[in-house]
């Protein structure tokens, strides 16, 4: 603003401050392998409204001392830019901020750890301009432009990320070892190879997968990483049965994925379920949801696992009935971000007790014919087991988790609720056997369903997570990359 007006800039403009960027790597004659300019953006989302140009000065100066590119790092400054140029796709009011890596004396600076470093600082700044604090616990990664608009051009109801978290999360939560996880993920369509160890073919280190591609396209590949925090491979055998048996039969299973071969051996993921099972998980989640009363807020490692399994459920529930993304699909996804933590703990997630492992593993196997009415009850527990975590946020401080979790339940899953009360029809009924559904029941369970959604955000009685009064959210949110902001670095 020392050099331009608030009106457009042109591309003389525009040069000029380019220009002015890189004279230092000009005049000394400098080179940084990789690039010589840093790129980030600070967003905040559109239901926040606007700031102030003053507001996002101030913020982007304080912004930029804090990642020690000025002088109040003790070491000479570099030349930098903060652009503002209207709302994101998304609506979201942003700047831009381009800077030189090279110092006015010469030295360089470390771009080294800049994510974990951006979000630091966002948190710092998010306290001292009193605007809406994101969650120090939880991440997850945004989907970028680029990912949704390949999907349109491939058909795709949604980014691939999206489906291939679902498929990965539903089948890992419903499987008992790691074999029975990759005969499960090939059972949904989906493309699953093995990251072998370098130089070995009997040691699996991680994984990649990708949604079977159509009209002769190239399949696009994604690590665990890439998913999800919880959906890497070491996390997902936390979950699993260790022995050296089930390492040897899930190496069998890995090879003969990547091959394109038939499966070595066959399991749970073929045996239809006693019907008497669906009482028993759903006994099972109405205890863990009981159980939870007494769990702490700062046990984040409990809570993420709950999440991972009540999202697992949700999740096999969606890939089972749900033939394009749904309530169930949407309540899997924004609980599946309670499950993603920063920065896990080191000591071994709980193993033991009510869960809501068996409730996925039966979802899986959900249809157009079979149990209708302990769906709907099974349906029940799961949108309970969601308000403990939405309590949790809420007793935690974290108001816009909560606010998601409730919307999410009122509005979707208020959807199956409704069509649960539906009458079957001559179409339904003659349905081929494995067609995909929205459930159908009687009106009394169809009620007991909307009552859960209807006072999903009233506060629990009892228990250690009971809510503090909590102020309403303050008016805006920085995100820097690596964030679910829709943003790019």
């Amino acid at each position: 603003m020392a050099w331009h007006s608030d009106s457009e800039l042109n591309r003389d403009a525009a040069v000029a401050i380019g220009h002015e960027l890189d004279q230092a790597k000009r005049v000394l004659d400098l080179d940084i392998p990789g690039g010589h300019v840093w790129h980030c953006s600070l967003s905040i989302r559109a239901e926040e409204g606007d700031l102030s140009d003053e507001k996002w000065s101030e913020i982007a100066h304080e912004f930029m001392d804090e990642m020690g590119f000025t002088e109040a790092s003790g070491k000479p400054p570099v030349s930098w830019v903060a652009v503002r140029h209207g709302h994101s796709t998304a609506g979201n009011d942003h700047v831009h901020i381009a800077a030189s890596m090279v110092r006015e004396d010469g030295t360089k600076w470390s771009p080294h750890n800049d994510f974990r470093k951006s979000q630091q600082a966002c948190r710092t700044l998010e306290k001292t301009h009193g605007l809406e604090q994101l969650s120090t616990v939880h991440t997850s990664k945004g989907i970028k432009p680029g990912e949704r608009e390949a999907a349109a051009r491939r058909g795709y109801a949604e980014p691939e990320r999206h489906s291939l978290a679902r498929k990965v999360r539903g089948c890992a939560v419903a499987s008992q070892d790691e074999a029975e996880f990759v005969r499960r993920m090939r059972r949904t369509g989906a493309l699953i190879r093995p990251r072998f160890a370098a130089g070995r073919d009997d040691v699996i280190t991680g994984y990649r997968v990708a949604e079977r591609p159509v009209n002769g396209q190239a399949p696009i590949w994604y690590s665990g990483t890439r998913l999800a925090s919880d959906l890497t491979l070491p996390k997902l055998r936390s979950g699993w049965e260790d022995s050296p048996q089930a390492a040897g039969e899930a190496v069998q299973e890995w090879t003969a994925a990547s091959r394109g071969r038939r499966v070595v051996n066959t399991g749970r993921e073929l045996n239809e379920p006693d019907p008497q099972l669906w009482q028993r998980y759903s006994d099972e989640l109405s205890e863990l949801n009981k159980s939870l009363a007494s769990v702490s807020v700062e046990d984040h490692g409990t809570w993420a696992q709950v999440a991972r399994e009540t999202s697992g459920a949700f999740a096999a529930w969606s890939n089972s009935v749900e033939a394009a993304p749904g309530p169930l699909a949407a309540t899997a996804d924004r609980l599946s971000k309670t499950a993603q933590l920063r920065e896990y703990p080191v000591r071994p997630q709980r193993t033991v007790g009510p869960s809501a492992i068996g409730a996925a593993k039966i979802l899986l196997t959900a249809t157009s014919g079979n149990q209708k009415a302990s769906q709907a009850l099974m349906l029940v527990q799961l949108a309970n087991l969601a308000k403990s975590i939405h309590d949790m946020h809420k007793a935690a401080g974290d108001v816009r988790a909560a606010q998601q979790i409730n919307t999410v339940v009122r509005q979707r899953l208020s959807v199956v609720a409704g069509v649960l009360n539906e009458k079957p029809t001559a179409t339904t009924q003659t349905r081929p056997a494995g067609t995909k559904y929205a459930p159908t029941v009687d009106a009394e369970t169809a009620a007991a369903v909307a009552l859960a959604a209807r006072d999903h955000g009233a506060p629990r009685t009892g228990g250690s997570v009971v809510p503090p009064k909590i102020e309403p959210a303050r008016k805006s949110t920085l995100a820097t990359p690596s964030t679910d902001r829709d943003i790019e670095r």
